[in-house]
């Protein structure tokens, strides 16, 4: 059962959706600003340590916790359905998600659509992972982990690392995936009443702007579609009640049915990215010990 404060996580999702659907005329500037300043009302842990860096002529900002090491990276992508949010908007999570894991969070800037059209997210996150294989980190010291949108750009960006011939990272794990721009799974009718975030014209109007007249099945818009063989360990992750939820649950299946040795959870009662609220949701706080002691476990000694 939902701890009691998962009551104060649904009226937060609320409020968003709420301010997002205020006023039809909004632009994406508008919608942007609204999601920073939702965003800034989590508390960033005041021990992490923030560093903006530039790999492979992307922007990031690192996250450091006092005990972490800097030779073990997350590469984290954050959220906002590929049109909004920021690394500067995402650094609670990453002080959080640094501290749980032990590890450096590098929180990446990708470039956002529609003025960038789809792959240019793929892309940064690509080339920020293969700068780091350029400055010797070994792949196996390195994690490539997303929520939501970022979740969609982390199976993307595998399977493109694949198809280049490049090393596999120790694991990925995405976050509440949002994978399937045909919203094809049963989730979507089944979670549309309980789903306190977003609404079917929503996730529609996100699938206009992010890809446009381009067949929402491409892979490259839509990892669920796309081939899954050859991919590092996978966790995904997903919220029982959220309207995406089988994007995360379809993603594993296609990947465990490759081969790929795959690992999904699904929260009991939570919403999309319940992950965000670790300073004050206890399924938050577990949810990051389940992806640190994965990230963990697969990353080389």
């Amino acid at each position: 059962m939902p701890s009691p404060e998962s009551e104060d996580v649904l009226r937060l999702n609320s409020e968003l959706r709420d301010a997002w659907l205020a006023d039809p005329e909004y632009t994406f500037d508008d919608l942007r600003r609204i999601f920073e300043e939702w965003l800034a009302q989590f508390p960033v842990p005041v021990d992490t340590q923030f560093a903006p860096e530039t790999l492979g002529g992307v922007s990031c900002i690192q996250a450091s916790a006092p005990e972490a090491d800097s030779g073990r990276v997350i590469i984290h992508c954050h959220s906002g359905g590929y049109l909004l949010g920021s690394a500067h908007g995402y650094r609670a999570f990453g002080g959080y998600l640094s501290a749980a894991s032990g590890c450096a969070v590098l929180l990446v800037d990708y470039r956002l659509a529609p003025e960038n059209p789809c792959p240019a997210g793929v892309d940064d996150c690509v080339a920020v992972y293969r700068a780091l294989l350029d400055q010797g980190v070994d792949p196996g010291r390195i994690v490539l982990c997303g929520d939501s949108a970022g979740g969609g750009l982390v199976l993307g960006a595998l399977q493109k690392l694949r198809d280049q011939g490049v090393a596999q990272p120790a694991c990925g794990i995405a976050i509440s995936p949002l994978a399937d721009f045909a919203r094809s799974g049963p989730s979507y009718k089944e979670n549309a009443a309980v789903d306190p975030l977003v609404t079917e014209d929503f996730l529609a109007a996100l699938g206009q702007a992010y890809c446009g007249d381009n067949d929402p099945k491409d892979p490259n818009f839509s990892p669920l579609y796309g081939n899954w063989e050859g991919l590092a360990p996978l966790l995904i992750m997903a919220g029982g009640i959220e309207m995406m939820r089988d994007d995360g649950k379809q993603c594993a299946e296609a990947a465990k049915k490759a081969g790929v040795d795959t690992t999904y959870f699904e929260g009991e009662g939570m919403a999309h990215i319940w992950t965000l609220y670790a300073d004050r949701l206890p399924e938050a706080r577990e949810g990051l010990a389940m992806i640190s002691e994965f990230a963990r476990s697969h990353m080389s000694a």
